[in-house]
């Protein structure tokens, strides 16, 4: 995150008031609590399902203190870390999973995944428009930086259906491109969540409908869907409706606040083979890997998931009705249903943006004092803000928010580990915002 600090010298540094709230704000947010009790009852009912999932699994495969130990080396018999891929596998309605520290963040998981999966002259194709910004290096669909390790330099090609002028996923465009090319396509790549686009979020069964579709007409191809900033907002996963591989990453969701590192596959066991033999080499696959501590951070983190991917919906519908309230577009509304963490706020001006991330930062446990600034953050096109004080660096299911530096604006609001922190960072970010509407 590019920031100002504050300094002896007396540097710039957030001066916000975070002591008290305007008279307006603090109205809106008591308003704002009585009109979400519903929703709140919903996010509660999710994750206990969600947590029951994740006990009975944890009992199922017997749990105990001994799979807390870490290994070195190759990793070999690695008992924590492979328990915990079978509950991965069982709470995600999946056949196998993989669950590794090493991994660095949501696009290394869906690189491995892709590269994993994808040989030359295969199709990679993507039905929910362009993917997150940071694959599009991976893939080579930008056309630059030619030799530096695409799947294009590979030889695969990459084709991609739009989605409807409203967001929709264009069924019609699927079935007359799969029915063309379908023998080539080996990779049906869904992305769940809305990225850095004003789109809506893909639902559970939307994907398992999709899932259906590409199987029909591309029987051979898997259905890999990115499933970063989804697990745990429903009572499924996708896959558990059709989908051969889900990929995330364990400073999201799944890891709860605890995990400090790491990704995780769900899928068919032939895709996530396929995925273990690119994560390390052929031959070894999943067998090695050792976890050099991290097994109790992941184990408790998972077990938090469900709860704290609950608190994060609260604090994304209570951001939704405070900055709709405030004359702001909002996606998706206070009173929507919800599929990811994510909430977008479009600002509307490069002050608003600002402003919003500022306050957002202020009220976060870790770096309160410094003030984001926009940057040339690499894999993006536009200068991005971040507000992100977290204990852990990047991990998007504790509270931040950024936003590239491009009309409307839009801030991009995810996590909350705790309910109260997020409402308290939320009224911060609108108090900063409303004045600056003022000025």
């Amino acid at each position: 995150m590019n920031r100002k600090d504050v300094s002896d010298n007396g540097s710039e540094r957030n001066t916000m008031n975070i002591t008290s709230f305007s008279d307006t704000i603090l109205s809106l947010t008591k308003e704002a609590e009585i009109a979400l009790a519903e929703r709140f009852a919903h996010f509660d009912a999710v994750s206990f399902q969600g947590t029951k999932r994740v006990l009975a699994a944890f009992a199922e495969y017997r749990v105990s203190e001994g799979m807390f130990a870490g290994t070195n080396g190759y990793g070999y018999d690695d008992k924590g870390r492979d328990t915990l891929e079978k509950i991965y596998a069982d709470v995600f309605g999946a056949e196998a999973a993989l669950v590794r520290h090493s991994i660095a963040n949501g696009t290394h998981a869906l690189t491995i995944g892709l590269f994993g999966l994808l040989r030359p002259n295969d199709i990679l194709l993507s039905v929910t428009g362009a993917p997150y910004d940071t694959l599009h290096e991976v893939i080579g669909s930008d056309g630059k930086n030619a030799g530096n390790g695409s799947l294009a330099d590979f030889g695969v090609e990459y084709r991609q259906i739009d989605l409807r002028p409203d967001g929709t996923v264009n069924d019609t465009a699927i079935a007359d491109t799969l029915d063309q090319i379908g023998d080539r396509v080996k990779v049906v790549f869904i992305q769940r969540s809305k990225g850095y686009l004003n789109r809506p979020t893909l639902s559970v069964s939307e994907i398992g409908r999709i899932a259906v579709l590409a199987h029909e007409h591309a029987p051979n191809a898997f259905v890999m869907v990115d499933n970063c900033y989804g697990e745990f907002t429903e009572e499924m996963e996708p896959t558990a409706v059709g989908a051969d591989l889900i990929v995330g990453s364990l400073i999201k969701n799944p890891g709860g606040g605890m995990a400090e590192s790491g990704g995780y596959f769900a899928g068919t066991a032939r895709a996530i083979e396929l995925v273990s033999y690119r994560l390390t080499s052929p031959g070894t696959g999943a067998e090695v890997g050792s976890t050099l501590g991290n097994n109790r951070s992941m184990y408790k983190g998972f077990f938090y998931a469900p709860h704290s991917t609950a608190q994060a919906l609260k604090t994304a519908a209570l951001a939704a009705y405070l900055f709709e309230k405030l004359g702001c577009t909002v996606e998706p509304g206070w009173n929507d249903p919800r599929y990811d963490i994510i909430q977008t706020i479009q600002c509307g001006t490069p002050d608003g943006l600002i402003a919003f991330c500022r306050g957002i930062q202020s009220g976060s446990p870790v770096d309160a004092y410094v003030s984001p600034e926009p940057w040339a953050m690499p894999g993006y096109q536009d200068e991005v803000i971040m507000a992100a004080g977290a204990f852990t660096q990047g991990s998007s299911i504790e509270l931040s928010a950024d936003g590239p530096l491009r009309p409307p604006y839009t801030a991009y609001l995810q996590g909350g580990l705790t309910y109260e922190s997020g409402k308290y960072a939320i009224m911060l970010a609108a108090d900063a915002m409303l004045k600056t509407k003022q000025n």
